[in-house]
């Protein structure tokens, strides 16, 4: 099937939406990106899935939304499919470590693997890999870059304690 790109404005810049009529297969960053960039089609031209993920995020960012309810897939190793799908349970607004991740998969002794698992993730702020941290309570790697990381957390705990977020 069919993979299509479109560029969408957010608050971190222009975001990669790629998907086709059945999932969406990545939310990258536009700047990181300029492979994809270059492939982007308009909105319009777009299947439906790839136009609502846009609204989807809009809403996450104007602080309406905190889950998204859309189908996505993107491929990996079994051990990664697990932590992207632990990445899932992590609530809107709180952090886990790598460790505390590992642990909940039931693999206590592999937090650097969890830790490359996440940065292997494609679909940025839907898998929420953003909500890691390290054990010090640190803010560690984010393929987005620090600053996004930093923002997307700053953002969803304002919205988590009942602080309205504007873009």
């Amino acid at each position: 099937m069919r993979t299509f790109t479109i560029a969408h404005s957010s608050p971190l810049g222009e975001l990669l939406i790629s998907g086709n009529d059945s999932f969406i297969s990545g939310i990258r960053y536009a700047d990181l990106h300029s492979e994809l960039a270059d492939k982007a089609i308009p909105a319009s031209e777009a299947p439906p899935l790839l136009r609502r993920c846009a609204l989807h995020l809009d809403e996450y960012f104007a602080g309406w939304r905190r889950t998204f309810g859309l189908q996505f897939q993107q491929e990996g190793t079994s051990f990664q499919q697990t932590v992207w799908q632990e990445l899932l349970k992590i609530p809107f607004g709180e952090t886990r470590t790598y460790g505390k991740l590992a642990q909940q998969i039931g693999s206590t002794k592999s937090s650097r693997a969890v830790g490359l698992a996440n940065g292997k993730n494609q679909i940025a702020i839907i898998i929420p890999c953003h909500r890691i941290i390290g054990a010090s309570g640190n803010l560690t790697g984010y393929n987005g870059g620090m600053w996004r990381k930093k923002w997307l957390l700053d953002h969803e705990k304002r919205i988590a304690h009942g602080v309205l977020s504007l873009f």
